[in-house]
């Protein structure tokens, strides 16, 4: 289909793919134990928009040129390894702001649209992200394809779509478990203070990434 083939192959190793914890899924689960299941699902929406952002640029061989600019590569590299470690900090500053470590005012007010707006910047400023596209959707794309864009685009949405449902059941998943443990703020700061701590070392690994 669209140039194509063994979707199925390909939807099987895209879900491994997901399953695989990361960033977005320590962003999901950070917001789910927060705001509930919607502000997870927002979460997931913000993820998606950046990944089609990564499928879209794969598709124009927008990706592969910033692959090959060591210049071009290292900026976004580094932007999307700065955001990461401030998402970080900025959680383990509010687990201590709770504690009464810390003074209010470092607390962010978290709604829904900057619960989206750090899932697509999250997604959209990490290179590992763009070199996995163009390292995995290849090896479905036929030699002959009539469009190779258009075959780029078709498996990048299949491949959104599937990750996407699993990071919404992740959401629900953990948002179910917050409710379960309602009252806890032991166990909610433990979660902040933890997945602030994996976001400053995805950033960490993220910045000392070499291709």
């Amino acid at each position: 289909m669209f140039g194509t083939h063994d979707l199925l192959l390909f939807i099987l190793a895209g879900w491994l793919s997901n399953i695989t914890p990361g960033p977005d899924t320590a962003l999901i689960v950070a917001r789910s134990t927060q705001l509930g299941w919607k502000g997870g699902a927002m979460a997931c929406a913000g993820v998606a928009a950046g990944i089609m952002v990564h499928v879209t640029a794969a598709a124009l061989g927008i990706s592969a040129l910033i692959a090959a600019s060591a210049t071009a590569f290292g900026i976004v590299k580094f932007l999307g390894a700065a955001y990461l470690i401030y998402i970080g900090i900025r959680m383990i500053v509010t687990r201590r702001a709770n504690d009464g470590e810390a003074p209010d005012a470092l607390k962010l007010p978290l709604g829904y649209g900057k619960v989206f707006r750090q899932g697509f910047i999250t997604n959209a400023l990490n290179p590992k992200v763009a070199l996995f596209f163009l390292a995995f959707l290849p090896q479905f794309i036929d030699t002959n394809a009539p469009s190779t864009a258009l075959a780029f685009l078709f498996l990048g949405v299949v491949f959104n779509v599937n990750g996407t449902i699993w990071n919404l059941g992740v959401a629900w998943v953990t948002a179910r478990a917050t409710t379960m443990m309602r009252g806890a703020n032991s166990w909610q700061r433990w979660i902040d203070g933890t997945i602030g701590a994996m976001f400053v070392a995805f950033g960490v690994k993220l910045a000392l990434f070499q291709r």
